[in-house]
C-alpha cells in the first residue's frame, strides 16, 4: 500500500471511537430484548429513531445494491472473493435493519425503488472501470456511512447511552465493519482508480444527498 493510502487508514482508523461489547445472541430476539432493557416505542425519542433506522436501512439497502453491481461485472474475476465478503457483511447488516425496522414500526423511505437502480448502476458502473474503480467506489460510500453512523452514535450518547446502548453496539459494529471495507478498498488500489480524487468527491456527494433525502422522506 502507497504512503498516501497507509495515511488514509490511519486518518480513518480515528473514527473508531469507543470499544465494542460483544452483543448478546446477536441477530436473535430484537424485540424483546430492546424492550426488556427499557427501549421501548413509549420511552425512547421515537422521532430521531424512526429517523435512523429508516436512513439506516436505505443505506445498507443501497450498499447492497452497489456490490450486486460490482459483483454483475467482476464476479468471475481475482477480486470477485474479496467483494463477495464485503456484501455477505452488508446483507448481514440490510437483515438487521429490516428486523429493527419491524420492532420499532419504522416505515421504508419512498425512495426504495430508486436506491435499487442508483446502487446497481453505480457498482456496475465503477466496476466497469476495472477493480481500481470498484474500490474506489468502496472507499468513497464505505467513508461516508461511517461519518454517518458516528454522527448516530453522537445524537444518541447525547440523548441517553444508558437507554439506546443495545442500538449503539449495533451501530458501532456495523460502523467497524463498513470502515474494514475501507481499509480493504485502499489496501486493493483504489486510489489508482482514474481520476480517484474526482470520482470519491462525486460518490460522496451522492451519499450525502441520499442520506438526507433518505431520513425525510
Amino acid at each position: 500500500m502507497s504512503c498516501a493510502g497507509a495515511a488514509a487508514v490511519r486518518s480513518l482508523w480515528r473514527l473508531r471511537t469507543g470499544a465494542l461489547r460483544p452483543l448478546p445472541a446477536y441477530g436473535r430476539g430484537i424485540s424483546v430484548r430492546f424492550y426488556s432493557s427499557g427501549m421501548t416505542l413509549d420511552t425512547i425519542n421515537w422521532a430521531a429513531v424512526d429517523r435512523i433506522i429508516r436512513v439506516d436501512h436505505a443505506g445498507e439497502y443501497g450498499a447492497n445494491r452497489i456490490y450486486a453491481g460490482q459483483m454483475a461485472v467482476l464476479g468471475r474475476t481475482s477480486v470477485g472473493p474479496v467483494i463477495q465478503k464485503m456484501w455477505d457483511q452488508e446483507k448481514d447488516h440490510l437483515k438487521k435493519f429490516n428486523e429493527l425496522m419491524v420492532a420499532f414500526r419504522v416505515r421504508p423511505t419512498i425512495l426504495m425503488p430508486f436506491w435499487n437502480v442508483v446502487g446497481f448502476a453505480l457498482g456496475a458502473g465503477t466496476a466497469l472501470l476495472g477493480k481500481e474503480g470498484a474500490m474506489a467506489c468502496t472507499v468513497a460510500v464505505e467513508e461516508s456511512i461511517a461519518h454517518h453512523y458516528n454522527n448516530q452514535i453522537r445524537t444518541l450518547m447525547e440523548e441517553d447511552p444508558e437507554k439506546y446502548e443495545e442500538l449503539l453496539q449495533v451501530i458501532r459494529k456495523f460502523r467497524d465493519e463498513e470502515l474494514e471495507h475501507h481499509d480493504i478498498g485502499l489496501e486493493h488500489d483504489a486510489q489508482l482508480a482514474p481520476a480517484y480524487a474526482v470520482l470519491k468527491s462525486i460518490i460522496q456527494a451522492g451519499c450525502r444527498v441520499a442520506i438526507y433525502l433518505s431520513e425525510r422522506f
